[in-house]
């Protein structure tokens, strides 16, 4: 499009504007096809439509939503309840591209109370009022079993599917099935069970269904103690039943007090992309939430929290029939809801449920990423790495990390070793081991000293890609020597944290900088797991490195001194001979007819200078004592 082209389509634009009225209404945007990309809402239309084209716009997606535009059309409407409900409706038929989707392709069941002589009540996902009335839907199934199991306990619907008629009860057409003989059912079907008795629990049955439970439950107590005073024990007991059935699924359901009567309870969160939005909606009847779920909302021109509530609320009502007079909502909104007050609570029951609302939006948001990051394990990764140089401060993702440990006792078998972590996964293939050569003694920071000293030279020398952080198993006296050779010897720009220990040898924080401060990291939290797997990883690796040292020593015989003879020769001396000593004292003869005469006369001369030089060691001791 041409710079004039552009500028006559700006101008049209802007005329149907300057001609749009003052009222509450919808608007669509079309591109050059005629299509509708964009459908919107206003409390006064020109004033709302106008900033597309008379305000500097700032987002960039906007910016791109304007540059599309090339017709719009506007509806006028009485409300702004009307115009919400014209927008979403004209969103769910043409779906324009650039509108809040949506994300939610189930059906979900509800529950049916059939019209017929004697109703029944089941599970359904095919809604046709026709047949009966019906109640739901029930995004937690869950919940919707534990109704029906209340109303099938409490009330005995039948559970046949075959019409029952007066004719047919009076003509003895019906046999009682399975249901009656396990006391599921008080047969209807031949005449055990009255018609008015019937309808009368499927009426009570439907007063559960709405959420009317304690008042059921208080009508039922009235009419046992009713029956108890008229001497009717039998028919009292059963009404005490139900009551203590009905007593018990109230207790169990209700989470608030139950003077809150129907009120709607709507929370929103959004994902660390801030490009989905997570809706909760809860629907409190008699303190008892008898609905709740939560919906994904995917952001196109970076909508406000506000933008997404006032196109959810009247969608989400719509869907399950609400007709609450009271919403609570996380903050003050400019739009209004026709017959519905918009509250938002500060204290108190209602804050309660407000938080309870919220509460399920997070854990819908952290279950939705636990089953992405399940089936796409990078992603996880790249999370924590992350949220590890959010942490820290790092100018780039800590893609390569290396952390070291030293292991000893008492300076013997001093050893030391490194473990790689690349994408915060280990790689196996860059692990290293080290003898500590240069210090003596239980001297841990000088062997971690020369251990990275000796790692990281060689890296440069050899021009390999150096770590982007350094981890190491301690604290501030680990961070300050590994600093010293890092930045002061090998003048490298390396980022240095430890991972300090509590008094029960428990890892316990994150340091990081200098003068080190501690990181703040919740100990339940993932990153705090990923990093303390490193350093059980590392002091794994030198533990492993440090025993196996240690056992050689303690299995080393005088004949691995002794150079020629190796493991399988030493293995058929002691089979024969059964003890070195043994061997020390046998003769040439002896010792080739197992290994051989070569190998015979060089343990018979090893053990000859052996003896020469423990008796001049001897003589000079000797003398030593004289001379003393």
């Amino acid at each position: 499009m041409t710079r004039e082209e552009n500028e006559k389509r700006l101008n049209y634009l802007k005329s149907v504007v300057l001609n749009m009225p003052e009222l509450p209404g919808s608007y669509q945007f079309y591109d050059k096809e005629h299509v509708i990309i964009y459908v919107g809402k206003a409390k006064k239309l020109k004033s709302r439509v106008s900033t597309y084209f008379h305000k500097e716009v700032d987002r960039f997606k906007t910016k791109v939503l304007v540059s599309k535009i090339h017709d719009i059309t506007y509806t006028v409407v009485n409300s702004e309840e009307d115009a919400l409900l014209l927008e979403n409706s004209l969103i769910k038929k043409y779906n324009p591209r650039y509108n809040v989707l949506l994300k939610d392709g189930k059906t979900y069941p509800s529950i049916c109370v059939t019209k017929e002589h004697f109703p029944r009540i089941f599970k359904t996902r095919t809604i046709n009022r026709k047949h009966g009335t019906f109640f739901g839907p029930y995004p937690h199934i869950t919940a919707m079993y534990n109704v029906l199991e209340l109303i099938n306990k409490v009330f005995k619907p039948r559970r046949c599917k075959q019409p029952i008629t007066p004719e047919g009860i009076k003509e003895n057409r019906y046999r009682p099935c399975l249901e009656y003989h396990i006391h599921n059912c008080d047969a209807c079907c031949i005449g055990k069970q009255s018609h008015e008795e019937y309808n009368e629990n499927i009426r009570q049955a439907k007063e559960v269904l709405k959420g009317n439970t304690r008042q059921l439950s208080d009508w039922v107590y009235e009419r046992m103690m009713k029956k108890a005073a008229e001497l009717k024990f039998e028919e009292a007991d059963r009404l005490k039943q139900r009551y203590l059935l009905l007593k018990e699924f109230v207790a169990k359901v209700e989470v608030v007090s139950y003077t809150i009567q129907d009120v709607d309870v709507f929370t929103i969160t959004e994902d660390d992309s801030k490009k989905i939005a997570f809706v909760n909606y809860l629907h409190v009847k008699n303190g008892t939430i008898n609905q709740s779920f939560t919906y994904e909302y995917k952001r196109k021109l970076d909508e406000t929290d506000e933008d997404i509530l006032t196109q959810a609320i009247p969608e989400i009502r719509y869907r399950f029939d609400s007709k609450a007079k009271e919403i609570v909502v996380p903050f003050e909104m400019e739009w209004k809801i026709k017959d519905a007050d918009l509250f938002v609570p500060q204290r108190g029951d209602k804050k309660h449920l407000l938080d309870l609302s919220q509460m399920n939006a997070k854990q819908y948001k952290f279950d939705r990423l636990k089953r992405v990051e399940k089936l796409n394990v990078e992603q996880k990764q790249t999370r924590l790495m992350k949220e590890l140089q959010k942490k820290l401060g790092l100018p780039k993702l800590p893609y390569h990390i290396e952390c070291f440990d030293n292991s000893n006792i008492s300076g013997t078998d001093a050893v030391a070793g490194c473990v790689v972590y690349k994408g915060m996964k280990p790689s196996k293939k860059d692990y290293r081991k080290y003898n500590i050569k240069t210090v003596t003694g239980p001297d841990d920071y000088a062997s971690m000293q020369e251990v990275v000293r000796r790692k990281y030279s060689r890296m440069i020398a050899e021009e390999v890609a150096l770590p982007d952080l350094i981890i190491t198993d301690g604290g501030k006296g680990q961070m300050d020597v590994v600093r010293d050779v890092v930045e002061k010897e090998l003048k490298l720009d390396i980022a240095i944290a430890g991972l300090a220990k509590d008094d029960h040898h428990r890892t316990n924080e994150l340091l990081y900088g200098w003068p080190p401060k501690v990181i703040g990291l919740k100990p339940d939290s993932e990153l705090f797991h990923a990093l303390t797997q490193i350093q059980d990883e590392v002091h794994r690796y030198a533990i492993t490195f440090h025993r196996d040292k240690r056992s050689k020593h303690a299995l080393h015989s005088e004949l691995d001194d002794i150079k020629g003879i190796g493991p399988q020769t030493k293995k058929s001396l002691i089979k024969s001979f059964k003890s070195v000593s043994n061997i020390k004292v046998a003769t040439l003869e002896q010792l080739a007819t197992i290994v051989g005469p070569s190998k015979a006369k060089t343990i018979i001369k090893h053990f000859e200078n052996q003896r020469k030089t423990n008796a001049e060691t001897q003589i000079s001791a000797s003398d030593e004592n004289i001379t003393t």
